[in-house]
């Protein structure tokens, strides 16, 4: 499976669940229990690769405006729901997060942002094709701290100068 296919199956499974991430990630699961296990795999390895590229301050600080904070575990599942949202958000988002405030047409931190069926989607699909959980995909761990310059993420002033766009459409009072 190559960059391309990839892509497309996120863009066509959250076309059909209508944009809601938790159909989202049944709707996927369905699509690739259509596909041999090794592409299946294939799409694993195209969904953590990116998955640790947004592994950034920047979207994390991204994330903390848009869901009134963000800790480890909402970062996870924000960088999953990041993916669902396809190419076009994913690339500009790790390339200048401020901008989402410009691809998002709305956001509702209590039913966006939070992507983490999503990221077990691949596993789903993989342990119902053949009974056995999800090899090691033989990428290179998430590096231990998130890349760029840090974000201090409870401070809303910081957020406010660092996330400008973000900050005036979604950030708090």
């Amino acid at each position: 499976m190559d960059e391309t296919e990839f892509w497309e199956i996120i863009d066509s499974t959250r076309e059909a669940a209508e944009g809601d991430p938790d159909d989202h990630a049944d709707v996927l699961v369905e699509r690739l229990v259509q596909l041999d296990p090794e592409s299946v795999l294939d799409f694993a390895r195209h969904f953590e690769a990116r998955y640790n590229r947004a592994y950034r301050w920047d979207v994390w600080g991204a994330a903390a405006v848009l869901l009134d904070g963000a800790d480890d575990d909402a970062f996870d599942y924000f960088r999953c729901w990041l993916i669902g949202q396809g190419r076009e958000v994913f690339e500009s988002t790790v390339q200048d997060p401020d901008g989402l405030a410009e691809l998002l047409e709305d956001f509702d931190e209590e039913y966006d942002g939070d992507g983490e069926e999503l990221g077990y989607a691949a596993d789903e699909a993989y342990e119902q094709l053949t009974g056995v959980v999800t090899p090691d995909l033989g990428l290179p761990p998430q590096p231990d701290r998130p890349a760029g310059t840090p974000v201090a993420l409870d401070d809303e002033a910081a957020l406010a100068r660092r996330f400008p766009m973000l900050w005036e459409r979604f950030g708090s009072a």
